[in-house]
């Protein structure tokens, strides 16, 4: 029986009338509504006909997470009385409850990716409601793109709802051709805002961690709450770590302590979605699911730690994932106005009011920080290679798509010259993995068997949890034994995945269609295809299971059964497939517990780790701790050099190289996997380029002190740096980079015919600098009127000038000698005054002036006064500008 109250009761009734007359008129509307307005809930059902008089249609309800995509469901089928699979159900990747009479049928957004991928027309759907568009998940906003295709090419008829939990809305009316807005207003009651920051600082979130004493500090606030607040309390945390860590330090607290988040058992989430039985208080622990996707009954209390995940693109794994970042102030508006559902309510925010201001206004758009990969090949496949064409509220970033690309070259999903889809590239589409992983389900599947495959890409695909080791054969076997939340998940989404994959006659890995079967010896086949013989028992005597087969039924009876004999194989297999999905972290040891992968970054396993003493080692996860100078291999798995160079094939090369090592020319032919060398050997008769382009390497490395730099080339230099400072063209730059640049140009012919390193240190830089001189306008004639190498002082000397300092060029002379002189001397066309140092008759520095004239008339006396004593054999005239300059003692001047 329909509950008809309830229904009266949602407060999106009173939007139902503009909305089916925006859908009659224009065909598309957006509906903004308030979390627990029955948005979700009562309009799919009114647009289905199942409630009231309209007509009956068929409606696709899309949500963003499993979670809510199952509550939504359930949630309509009680309202109509029914149970889920009958007018209402719903399909979520690996699960789907849906009857023959099903009018409303609730996705999540990959599944209805998948779903326009294979049936771009929606053959029997009349409506689609893409439900939380605010919160701009990349699937969200690429269903919202492909649908206005639909509606545009295909299927005017089809009926789209974009629906919104925030009043921020002209965006996406834009995008759907000036849809009308339609708005309900939603019951609210105050909600008293209570700050609540931790008595000490605390740590930013880093990755994926948060500091344990903010965690501590939010438990403790949810006690002050109960002892504060009548109600339940609502506590927002990030993830799933930090609900159970939180949940642990509640465990003696005087309510009952809920979890919710998108890998509870539906059995949880059903209770914490019916409210509390016989007036108990409850605490439910939230991630962000319960801000606008799921309707909390009884809250009345919030605690917002003021945390959530964001995607990222997660270099550790080279896939998209979720790091912990502040919350948005509008992610804090909706947490807070859970509080005011029922009732009057009051939020505890765990940081301090001054922070709040400083909080971004909204949560990131995935297209604009996620990994693109999968999203380009969706593009891809929808004949948008681009994305030029797709209706988006942001463009994808040019760099990330540009990365995705190159990814899916590299696994062959799409054609190098057209970034057109390729057959493989479809059916990699089609499994509903990132397409890294599809990668290595599928080339693994005929090698090993789909099941294991499978088995092995589920755990790549949700990181099994660290007490499971590092080592990804161990981790596989205890997920098989494990009888934990994940375990049963990882089941789960191994016979989805072994589902999706046909299993073929065992084939070699040669034949992937990225393989390069130059990049393997002749025996490769024996040791890629048949790996399993004399180690995991399928060499085809009795009893033996062939590798497309899989575990048998007993995999989870521990080491007596499955795991015994198929133990060596195990741990080549999933070294295999952790290659295949992540080729460039491939990695060769270079020292104990070091590997440096072909990708060029070094990683290091912890000690005693299971993957100790392997040469090779496919890294399946890794990070960088703050500080650290390599990554850490959190897991990975043994392989040998054949499965490298197979899964790696695109990243292997083979040539000559001429470089410089150790201060000299290196020579060599080598084989790489990327930055790992394969075999070098040494090169007698390197080509003459390769030499020249390694002696450029040393002159990079070493700089041009590599050739022969005598007095005199050391002052050119030093004076054409000073001509080019102070005039400019056409007097050449001499700096380090320049005379790289430039080195066709100076140093030729000389570095052509060099071999070694002594060779470079024959050659005259003098000479080879002189080429650089203005020889063509005539200006090289000028060299020594501007840039004078000395000059004549009064006394007849004629005094070298220091370029060293080209701002400031020096003549050192004695003080005697510029007798007479009333002017300090000036070089480049008189326009730089050279700085005097006046020197004592010994020698040593008596004055320095770049204004002689100021010196005679104010400092000279001064000086005199000091050294007349001192050296009484020299003249000391009292007016220095009118006397004989000399180099002499007075004795000498009188002979």
């Amino acid at each position: 029986m329909i509950r008809t109250d309830e229904l009266q009761r949602l407060p999106v009734r009173a939007a139902l009338p503009a909305l089916r007359g925006a859908l009659d008129d224009h065909g598309v509307a957006v509906l903004c509504a308030p979390p627990g307005t029955g948005k979700t809930t009562l309009v799919p059902l009114v647009l289905a006909g199942l409630v009231g008089d309209a007509p009956v249609r068929r409606v696709v309800v899309a949500e963003p997470r499993r979670i809510a995509a199952r509550a939504a469901a359930r949630r309509m089928a009680w309202l109509l009385g029914e149970k889920v699979g009958g007018s209402v159900g719903y399909t979520v990747r690996g699960e789907r409850v849906v009857g023959r009479h099903t009018r409303v049928e609730v996705v999540t957004t990959g599944v209805l990716l998948q779903r326009l991928q294979r049936d771009q027309e929606l053959a029997g759907v009349d409506v689609v409601v893409i439900d939380e568009c605010h919160e701009r998940h990349l699937d969200a906003d690429t269903v919202a793109a492909f649908l206005v295709d639909v509606r545009a090419a295909l299927r005017p008829e089809l009926r789209l709802v974009a629906a919104s939990a925030t009043t921020d809305a002209q965006g996406w009316a834009r995008l759907l051709g000036d849809a009308p807005v339609v708005e309900a207003e939603g019951v609210s009651h105050p909600v008293d805002v209570v700050w609540a920051p931790p008595a000490r600082p605390v740590r930013p979130p880093h990755g994926m961690r948060v500091d344990p004493a903010l965690l501590t500090h939010v438990a403790a606030t949810v006690r002050r709450a109960l002892a504060e607040r009548d109600g339940d309390v609502l506590c927002f945390l990030p993830g799933v770590g930090e609900i159970a860590r939180v949940a642990g330090q509640l465990g003696d607290a005087p309510a009952e302590v809920l979890q919710v988040h998108g890998r509870a058992p539906a059995a949880v989430q059903d209770a914490v979605l019916a409210g509390s039985a016989g007036g108990a208080r409850r605490v439910v622990l939230a991630t962000s699911v319960a801000e606008s996707s799921l309707t909390v009954p009884g809250v009345r209390v919030v605690v917002d730690s003021g945390l959530a995940r964001e995607p990222r693109v997660d270099h550790a794994r080279g896939l998209s994932a979720l790091a912990t970042v502040r919350a948005s102030q509008a992610a804090g508006r909706q947490r807070a106005g859970r509080a005011g559902r029922e009732a009057p309510g009051a939020v505890y925010r765990c940081w301090a009011e001054a922070e709040d201001g400083r909080l971004p206004r909204f949560p990131s758009p995935e297209i604009k920080v996620a990994d693109l990969t999968a999203f380009a090949l969706q593009a891809a496949c929808w004949g948008d290679p681009e994305a030029s064409g797709l209706a988006l509220l942001d463009a994808p970033p040019g760099g990330a798509m540009a990365a995705a690309r190159g990814v899916l070259t590299a696994i062959g999903a799409v054609d190098a010259g057209t970034g057109r889809v390729t057959e493989r590239g479809t059916r990699l589409a089609r499994v509903g993995l990132h397409p890294r992983l599809a990668r290595a389900l599928l080339d693994a599947a005929p090698v090993v068997g789909a099941r294991r495959a499978a088995e092995v890409v589920a755990l790549l695909s949700e990181e099994p949890p660290r007490e499971y080791g590092d080592d990804l054969a161990a981790a596989w076997r205890e997920a098989r034994r494990g009888g934990d939340g994940y375990a049963a998940r990882w089941r789960t989404e191994t016979r989805r995945l072994a589902s999706s994959v046909p299993a073929p006659p065992a084939r070699d890995l040669s034949h992937s269609p990225t393989h390069d079967p130059a990049s393997s010896p002749p025996d490769a086949e024996v040791r890629a295809g048949r790996w399993e013989e004399g180690s995991s028992g399928n060499a085809g005597g009795r009893g033996s299971r062939t590798a497309q087969e899989g575990p048998s039924s007993d995999a989870g009876k521990g080491a007596g059964g499955w795991e015994r004999g198929h133990a060596g194989g195990d741990e080549r297999a999933a070294g295999l497939i952790a290659a295949l999905a992540f080729p460039e972290r491939v990695g060769r040891r270079v020292s104990d517990g070091t590997y440096l992968m072909v990708g060029g970054p070094r990683g290091e396993i912890r000690p005693g780790s299971a993957l100790s003493g392997a040469e090779w080692i496919s890294v399946a996860v890794a990070d960088r701790p703050v500080g650290a100078g390599h990554a850490r291999v959190l897991l990975g798995g043994h392989i040998d050099e054949d499965v490298a160079r197979s899964a790696a094939a695109p990243l292997y090369s083979e040539g000559d190289e001429v470089g410089w090592g150790d201060g000299d020319l290196v020579a060599r032919h080598v084989e790489r996997l990327g930055a790992v060398e394969l075999a070098v050997r040494p090169l007698k008769k390197p080509a003459p380029g390769l030499v020249r382009e390694g002696l450029l390497a040393g002159l990079r490395e070493e700089g041009t002190a590599l050739l022969n730099w005598s007095r005199g080339a050391r002052e050119l230099r030093q004076r054409l740096d000073f001509l080019h400072r102070h005039l400019g063209a056409p007097w050449p730059d001499v700096s380090e980079n320049a005379l790289h640049a430039r080195v066709d140009e100076w140093l030729e012919p000389e570095l052509s015919k060099a071999r070694r390193r002594s060779d470079l240190g024959r050659i005259d830089a003098g000479q080879a600098l002189g080429r650089l001189l203005p020889w063509a306008t005539g200006e090289a004639t000028r060299l020594d009127a501007l840039a004078p190498e000395r000059v004549e002082v009064p006394s007849g000397s004629r005094i070298r000038i220091d370029y060293a300092d080209p701002e400031q060029p020096v003549l050192a002379v004695k003080l005697q000698e510029m007798f007479g002189l009333a002017e300090t001397p000036r070089i480049a066309d008189g326009s730089v005054p050279v700085v005097v140092h006046l020197l004592s008759p010994a020698g040593r520095p008596a004055a320095v002036t770049a204004d002689l004239a100021s010196f005679w008339r104010d400092g000279y006396r001064a000086v005199r006064a000091e050294l007349r004593g001192r050296y009484p054999k020299h003249p000391w005239p009292e007016d220095p500008v009118g006397a004989e300059a000399t180099r002499f003692t007075k004795a000498r001047l009188r002979r």
